[in-house]
């Protein structure tokens, strides 16, 4: 199984009247956009887990935080800071965000509608790394 996750740095364009950070999302994502949404007024240690399914790319708008990934060879940790810096995250990348800033914003764009029965995770560790090593 290959997994992908990729750092990007998304473009910054600055003008005498203000800075753009435009996105082309056919240049990094390869998903149709089902959903997207900001997660503010963050508390350290969300996330962590995997989806099945679903493909997110995360883009810190503002602020920044400490976003934890394991692709199946430990965790890595990855500063993020806006207004450049983001992360894809395909299927069966483990993901977790922590030291926020308190202005932070963190755009997420997802290629799965919002499901409350949250089939599509894995939020316990020892469960992923046992299905990396079931399914390599």
């Amino acid at each position: 199984m290959k997994l992908d996750f990729r750092r990007l740095e998304i473009k910054k364009i600055d003008t005498p009247t203000m800075t753009m950070s435009p996105m082309e999302l056919k240049e990094y994502i390869d998903f149709e956009v089902k959903r997207i949404y900001f997660i503010t007024n963050l508390k350290d240690g969300i996330g962590k887990h995997c989806h099945h399914n679903e493909k997110e790319l995360f883009v810190m708008i503002q602020g920044s935080c400490i976003a934890t990934i394991d692709q199946g060879r430990g965790f890595e940790k990855i500063e993020m800071k806006a207004p450049t810096d983001a992360i894809y995250v395909g299927n069966y990348v483990w993901h977790q965000f922590d030291k926020f800033s308190e202005d932070a914003i963190l755009l997420a764009v997802s290629s799965t509608n919002y499901s409350a029965d949250r089939l599509d995770y894995i939020e316990d560790y020892n469960e992923y790394k046992k299905y990396l090593l079931d399914n390599k």
